[in-house]
């Protein structure tokens, strides 16, 4: 595959972002196969924006040859407070992304983050090292990328999660470090100080934030990024989420309840889920509708649909009962998976009954 198709795979949406693109392209001209990474806490029950959509960017990347690491990063999930900071919790919970990510992205590689730290005395000499790099100012702007507020009291270990973010991409040798833009300042943290380190700058990617299908949080501040953060779909906030395992009649309800407000087609999140997870499964969108109400139309792209609903032709409710059958079909093989696999079945199991926290 030339250098041209791959940076398009990887430029491909959900991609938002890429720092920087002309660095991609150095990369990729000197490294046929460079490393990638992607971390997740694990903290519940995966959903379309932490499982699908971020499993479409890294299957792009692994058709354009990159080599993907998936890292579920337990030790940043007891820092930040997951299933109350219980380890036997986090670890279950932890087989059980294994189990899901290993179906949806079958070319990648998973690494747990208490392997990679074991008797690795010289990760926390760089965890040392980097962080005299750094101001505690500096770290604090960075706590977004742990789902945290400047003005939050927390502990001290929650300090030192931006460094460990940040030397993650070099001890687990990623030349392609990538998230969602909620991650952006954990990346560009390390594009700052790695040279300082002599360590080489990492090329970031960053994909788009899927929204909760809640009604967007308002901000005072005028922050386009830091509305879309806060009303990104969140396991720990499960009336925002559509989890891989909602059953059909479960989905079309939560749809009926989501935030669609007639002819908006700014921060929908409805729309959201057609232009980022549907049409990327899909060629076409049919919408079934009554004669009455205009009957079936079959959208070839997004940029037509959201037209016809800015212009009033199409009725959120019809648009919601469309979603929900898409959605089901397109869930359907992972839910059929941990249905018939007995191992990932209990890892499921055991993750249903464990209490979510923040």
């Amino acid at each position: 595959m030339d250098i041209e198709t791959k940076i398009e795979l990887i430029k491909k949406p959900p991609t938002e972002e890429i720092l920087v693109e002309e660095e991609l392209r150095e990369l990729l001209q000197t490294n046929e196969h460079p490393g990638h990474y992607i971390g997740f806490e694990i903290s519940g029950l995966l959903h379309l924006g932490n499982l699908v959509l971020s499993g479409f960017k890294i299957n792009d990347l692994l058709k354009a040859g990159v080599k993907c690491q998936i890292f579920l990063a337990d030790w940043h999930s007891f820092i930040n407070n997951k299933f109350n900071g219980d380890w036997n919790k986090i670890l279950t919970a932890a087989k059980y992304y294994e189990k899901a990510f290993k179906f949806f992205c079958p070319g990648a590689k998973i690494v747990l983050g208490s392997e990679l730290y074991h008797n690795n005395d010289e990760y926390w000499r760089n965890i040392m090292r980097f962080s005299k790099h750094m101001t505690l100012s500096r770290t604090l702007r960075c706590m977004t990328i742990m789902g945290r507020s400047e003005n939050e009291k927390l502990d001290l270990s929650q300090y030192f999660y931006p460094p460990m973010q940040a030397v993650d991409i070099k001890t687990i040798g990623a030349d392609i470090p990538h998230g969602g833009m909620d991650q952006r300042k954990a990346h560009v943290l390390a594009r700052e100080i790695f040279p300082k380190m002599g360590w080489k700058k990492p090329v970031a990617v960053h994909h788009h934030l899927l929204m909760g299908i809640a009604e967007p949080v308002q901000l005072k501040a005028k922050d386009k990024l830091e509305q879309v953060i806060a009303s990104k779909m969140s396991k720990s906030k499960p009336w925002t989420a559509i989890f891989i395992h909602d059953t059909k009649e479960q989905i079309k309800q939560k749809l009926r309840k989501a935030w669609c407000p007639e002819k908006q087609t700014e921060m929908n999140p409805v729309l959201e889920i057609v232009k980022h997870i549907i049409f990327h499964e899909n060629k076409t969108f049919k919408i079934e509708r009554p004669s009455k109400y205009g009957g079936t139309i079959i959208f070839e792209n997004y940029q037509k649909l959201e037209e016809a609903y800015r212009n009033g032709e199409l009725h959120p409710q019809d648009l919601k009962n469309a979603v929900a059958e898409e959605l089901s079909k397109i869930l359907q093989p992972i839910k059929e998976y941990f249905e018939k696999d007995k191992e990932a079945k209990e890892c499921l199991e055991t993750v249903k009954k464990a209490q979510i926290t923040r």
